[in-house]
């Protein structure tokens, strides 16, 4: 009896402890997050302010960046006033600053988005409010300024777009007839209705739309269209589908006109284009909360994913961690919910991009508050965060780049080598920020 409740014991005692081994070994094998380092953090800018607001790799390995700038001293070369310009800093493979170039006119100029044409060039927008220099008309307050560049940056044609009030370009796209699709703000209020080309305003908008206009190669416009309700509607981004058309995203707190399912405040609103601008399908993600769609990608299995920020924890979003966190969506061809994500932590959390990645997964930039939960860092009041995604959009890693104050990414993409270049502003001149010029410098950073 003795022999077997000793036996008993020794075998409870054997089959916890090889239980307890073979969790840990389990824990032990368990995927663990990728730790990335920093190749360089560098600052550009003047004693004023400037901010880096887009960047795209090259064809010749390297890449280039868009954003505006203030100053006209230390690092900003050939500038002769305080006012705002764009700002275009062209970099080799080798991370060299090969030769940077300011375009605008004596008023605000200021860019948002480039992309490299098939040529070889680069074709750039951004809004503008003047009317001399490298500007030759202005209709009002912020036109759309559209200007085409060759491959060491001189313009080949520049083009503005608007009417009397607050006209904001925002992205733009070379469609695959060798034009471009250009998309912003319009204010219809301003415009009386004139931003649709051969068609009368026969619906009611007011303050903000969406705004498409197409142009030729030669800058020369095809068409243009607005889109939206009567509160504010704001796109970001734009894609060329398969079939020719064009989705739109952003965001909108109208829940009339062209708006037919608002889910709360401002919401993700996709609409869906024909090549000729007729509105084909729109729809609004999100919850009771604000959400606003901030970039798009089409994914390698012929549908479209979508990142902006959230502030809901209900309907379309099954989980906030915080105040906003990074919110994810896949979409069908046809508009039709696939799955959604959020990413971060107990602050506030934004992303301003997404792009592909060499492997088919997704890079996004945004910025941080938060140092829990998906963030594993944060150094100051905002931190410059970056994020790497699988295909499936799990999370591989994530680094957060700062100073004590505020800094963000607003742009990042992967170049060949697999290693990542991100975009943004600093005002921090600490930490991982080891200079600072002015008020607000542009950020770049690499992660490898």
């Amino acid at each position: 009896m003795k022999n077997n409740v000793l036996y008993s014991i020794c075998f409870v005692f054997i089959t916890i402890f090889s239980f307890q081994n073979c969790s840990k070994n389990e824990d032990d094998n368990a995927p663990k997050p990728v730790e990335k380092s920093l190749d360089f953090v560098i600052t550009f800018g003047g004693s004023l302010n400037e901010s880096a607001q887009s960047i795209t790799k090259t064809s010749d390995g390297g890449y280039v960046i868009l954003g505006h700038t203030q100053s006209m001293d230390a690092d900003v070369e050939n500038k002769t006033n305080t006012s705002f310009d764009y700002w275009l800093l062209k970099f080799s493979s080798t991370n060299e600053l090969q030769w940077q170039k300011t375009y605008g006119g004596s008023d605000d100029d200021r860019g948002s988005d480039i992309i490299q044409t098939s040529d070889g060039g680069y074709a750039i927008i951004g809004y503008s409010k003047s009317n001399n220099g490298d500007t030759t008309e202005n209709f009002g307050f912020n036109d759309f300024w559209v200007v085409k560049l060759d491959s060491s940056g001189t313009i080949s044609w520049e083009k503005s777009l608007g009417f009397s009030g607050a006209d904001n370009g925002n992205a733009l796209i070379q469609t695959k007839d060798g034009g471009y699709l250009v998309t912003g703000v319009l204010d219809v209020s301003a415009s009386n209705g004139q931003g649709n080309s051969k068609i009368k305003l026969t619906k009611r908008h007011a303050g903000g739309d969406y705004w498409a206009i197409k142009l030729n190669a030669n800058g020369e416009k095809q068409w243009s269209k607005f889109y939206g309700g009567t509160f504010t509607d704001t796109p970001y981004d734009a894609i060329e589908t398969a079939d020719n058309d064009f989705l739109i995203v952003g965001s909108s707190d109208s829940a009339d006109v062209d708006i037919n399912n608002n889910k709360g405040t401002y919401d993700f609103w996709v609409i869906k284009i024909s090549e000729t601008g007729t509105l084909l399908w729109e729809k609004s993600f999100g919850g009771s909360g604000i959400d606003e769609a901030w970039g798009i990608v089409a994914s390698d299995d012929g549908n479209y994913v979508i990142v902006g920020d959230t502030r809901s924890n209900d309907k379309d979003v099954s989980k906030n961690n915080g105040a906003a966190d990074v919110f994810l969506i896949k979409i069908s061809t046809n508009g039709n919910l696939i799955w959604q994500k959020t990413f971060g932590g107990s602050s506030f959390d934004t992303a301003r991009s997404i792009s592909k990645t060499n492997s088919g997964g997704y890079l996004i930039s945004g910025s941080s508050r938060s140092s829990n939960i998906d963030v594993s860092e944060n150094k100051g009041q905002n931190d410059a965060w970056v994020l790497k995604l699988d295909a499936n959009a799990n999370l591989e890693w994530q680094k957060t780049v700062g100073g004590s104050n505020i800094d963000i990414a607003f742009d990042a993409v992967e170049l060949n080598d697999g290693s990542v270049i991100a975009v943004g502003e600093t005002s921090s001149s600490d930490l991982d920020i080891k200079e600072n010029k002015g008020f607000s410098d542009v950020l770049i950073f690499k992660i490898k």
